[in-house]
């Protein structure tokens, strides 16, 4: 009897299921993490562009992580960058590349990235950037006299970059370089008048003497053998007149199987139509994986491309903790988003 009455009593005791586990806490957008994830992505942007210069991150704007399954995450970042003055094609890394100042025109790029971790290992799913010049009024109200930034197919642009080439040419006894493109251009117009001028080439397979000859017969090396370059040229047109030319090539690079080299596309000694009434190039990248599946998508919701949504969230929520009586001389902590700016805001 007592045996039942103990079973009754041990039968009714209410039975505790374990708790779910709690979801992992958000991510904040100077998390480690998180910067290893904007790392990542701006190592891809820059493999993944064929023109310009490359681009530093400046600030991640926003980071959203959707959890799939074990092992298995989709990470969603909006990316400020920032150009330095590296060469698209130069062998120099990205951390020894400097961020062109506010003075200089600066150009930011805005990028959204999809990130798949799988494993602890990460890839790219879809991305799409875009980049601008700062505005003219903003640079001039900072620095009146600077010179701005402006278009590429400029026809005083023109002509100081081929005066520039042929300089070179005429006094170099190696390689025969032909234009690839013109990468930026500024014009000072007083005290001096100065065109300024950035612009990448290539080696062709003649000599500069043998150019003189015959240049139409001049040709890019073969991949294999391909030799790029940069060049910088400074013109005084007033009042008097003045030519500094500076040119440099990296030596032959392995390409990347994957991503093709800034001459593909591009007619040697042309100025691409890309940059045909444009002041930069724009950092156009756009990918979409293949064999991205449902659950992984291209698409980036609306939540991970809205910064200022959550910068108002995290006011928001500042705000309700401000109720809370807090002790003397509690410093709440940052918001999770967005990040600390590294250069300067633009």
């Amino acid at each position: 009897m007592k045996a039942l009455v103990a079973f009754i009593l041990l039968i009714q005791l209410p039975i505790h299921k374990a708790a779910p586990a709690a979801p992992p806490a958000p991510l904040g957008c100077d998390d480690p993490e998180s910067e290893a994830a904007a790392e990542f992505a701006v190592n891809y942007i820059n493999g993944h562009s064929h023109h310009g210069y490359k681009f530093a991150l400046n600030r991640i704007d926003s980071i959203v992580v959707r959890h799939q399954g074990p092992n298995n995450e989709i990470v969603f970042l909006e990316l400020d960058l920032l150009e330095t003055t590296c060469p698209i094609l130069s062998p120099t890394p990205l951390a020894n590349c400097t961020v062109r100042s506010f003075t200089e025109h600066a150009v930011e790029g805005d990028c959204d990235v999809k990130l798949q971790k799988l494993d602890g290992k990460l890839s790219v799913v879809a991305s799409k950037c875009h980049s601008h010049a700062d505005s003219s009024e903003d640079v001039l109200r900072l620095c009146p006299d600077c010179p701005l930034l402006t278009t590429l197919n400029d026809t005083e642009v023109l002509s100081t970059v081929t005066a520039a080439l042929n300089d070179h040419n005429s006094k170099t006894a190696d390689a025969y370089l032909r234009l690839l493109e013109i990468g930026r251009a500024r014009i000072q117009h007083h005290p001096v008048h100065v065109v300024s001028v950035e612009f990448a080439v290539a080696a062709t397979n003649c000599s500069a003497e043998e150019a003189k000859d015959n240049v139409e017969a001049c040709q890019l090396l073969p991949d294999d053998q391909s030799n790029y370059g940069f060049c910088t040229a400074a013109e005084t047109k007033r009042p008097s007149q003045n030519l500094q030319v500076d040119c440099q090539l990296y030596g032959h690079q392995v390409p990347t199987p994957d991503v093709p080299f800034l001459s593909q596309g591009t007619s040697a000694g042309l100025v691409p139509s890309v940059v045909q009434g444009f002041t930069n190039h724009n950092l156009r990248i756009s990918h979409n994986s293949p064999v991205a599946s449902e659950s992984s998508s291209s698409e980036f919701p609306s939540s991970a491309l809205s910064a200022k949504a959550v910068a108002k969230r995290a006011v928001a929520e500042a705000a309700q903790h401000d109720k809370v009586p807090r002790p003397v001389g509690f410093v709440p902590p940052p918001p999770p988003c967005p990040g600390r700016i590294r250069h300067f805001k633009i």
